[in-house]
């Protein structure tokens, strides 16, 4: 259960005044030695704070050991789009996700439960991005480039990724909570993970929801096609599967929206995410059949060239 975190975290991102440095601050109370990072990044919008967290596994790499390494991102435009919006928005999910995570992981650390697995959190803190037009809803823009933000979380440490994101604004996804889609890998778009859908019922308890994804979706901005969101942004940047996680409504809900946060629904996502990464680092999660994967590449070739921004 991560509602005490999810609530804490809500409190210091819900500020005007909130920086990167505040969320270290709030972090460091939970464990003062905790592996953090906050730095500045520059954009074409003005800047953001990114958020960096590493919390060793007892047989992860960062300590010489063979467990696999997870980045869980939480992904979005900004926490706040001030002055236009007074408040958190929407948008902000993603890194409420991650920041309730990381909080959560380093409790269980100081209580004597470790991962096998290395885990890499990751977000950026924003209190005043600007909104920008989009097809059906406004969407929350961003001042740095999605590009840059690959470029800061994805590595080659990171052996798989989830991305977590608020993905509200569209027809599409007609439930509220959350939803999976299915995992993409260097241009594919392949079938679910079992594993995944099977942790999802766990943490739900309902049947689970998997949202779908046009082969547009999984190309990196700025080649001027529409996307859904950013969630499956990371997967352009990275030879590692990556899931994307859609925090989700019934209805249409613009991401530079205020009020529109549902604690019990980022909790869950989140709570999902917690439930992956333990099984991930113990080799009980699989994102993809690599048999599956091999056959498809011979057969078909490679499809990295939907990594880029292709050909004119």
């Amino acid at each position: 259960m991560l509602m005490k975190q999810i609530i804490e975290a809500y409190d210091v991102l819900d500020s005007s005044y909130v920086t990167g440095e505040t969320v270290e601050e709030y972090l460091r109370t939970i464990q003062p030695d905790a592996d953090i990072t906050v730095y500045e990044l520059q954009g074409p919008k003005g800047s953001t704070d990114m958020l960096k967290v590493r919390i060793p596994g007892s047989n992860g790499k960062t300590k010489g050991g063979s467990a696999p390494t997870i980045g869980l991102l939480g992904r979005l435009g900004g926490i706040g789009a001030r002055p236009e919006r007074i408040g958190f928005v929407s948008d902000g999910d993603g890194a409420l996700a991650a920041v309730a995570l990381a909080a959560k992981l380093l409790d269980m650390q100081n209580k004597g439960d470790v991962l096998d697995g290395d885990v890499f959190i990751s977000t950026h803190i924003c209190p005043d991005a600007p909104t920008a037009p989009h097809d059906p809803v406004p969407f929350m823009g961003s001042p740095v480039e999605m590009s840059q933000v690959n470029k800061e979380e994805v590595s080659d440490e990171l052996d798989a990724i989830l991305s977590v994101d608020t993905t509200k604004g569209n027809r599409v996804i007609n439930t509220r909570g959350f939803a999976i889609s299915p995992t993409v890998k260097e241009g594919y778009i392949l079938r679910t993970s079992e594993d995944l859908l099977d942790l999802m019922q766990i943490t739900t308890g309902k049947l689970p929801f998997v949202f779908p994804l046009a082969t547009q979706d999984i190309t990196p901005y700025g080649n001027d096609l529409h996307h859904l969101n950013s969630v499956l942004q990371p997967c352009t940047a990275t030879n590692a599967p990556v899931v994307g996680v859609a925090i989700t409504a019934e209805t249409m809900v613009p991401g530079c929206a205020t009020g529109g946060s549902h604690a019990a629904d980022v909790e869950e996502a989140a709570r999902f995410m917690l439930e992956v990464a333990k099984a991930f680092g113990r080799g009980k999660c699989q994102f993809y059949d690599e048999d599956e994967y091999e056959r498809i590449q011979k057969l078909y070739g490679p499809m990295k060239h939907l990594q880029t921004l292709g050909q004119e």
